[in-house]
């Protein structure tokens, strides 16, 4: 059955969150609170509301911020997945063939 820490976290087993998963999921949208999965008795995953995670979530740190100025200047920032999967695998390929 689910708990609720001090703090406000609702814990419960893996398999209590698989099979309830959309109740679960409008309790943590709809009371703020998180969600800790535990999986044998041991955390193993967070779930938090939408807000909550905003609220958290760190800025773009700057490393990001010039990789995606170096990515505009390169021209690369509108390729797809595809196109990176393609460009990754090529890497892969000519990096093997040298060896």
């Amino acid at each position: 059955m689910a708990k609720i820490h001090k703090n406000q976290s609702i814990v419960v087993s893996a398999l209590l969150a698989r099979t309830n998963f959309g109740r679960l999921l409008r309790r943590v949208e709809d009371e703020r609170h998180s969600l800790v999965i535990e999986k044998r008795g041991v955390p193993r995953a967070i779930l938090l509301s939408i807000h909550n995670y905003v609220r958290l979530a760190p800025p773009e740190p700057k490393v990001f911020t010039t990789i995606g100025e170096e990515s505009k200047a390169k021209g690369t920032e509108a390729l797809n997945s595809q196109q990176i999967d393609n460009i990754i695998s090529a890497a892969r390929h000519k990096k093997t063939k040298q060896k």
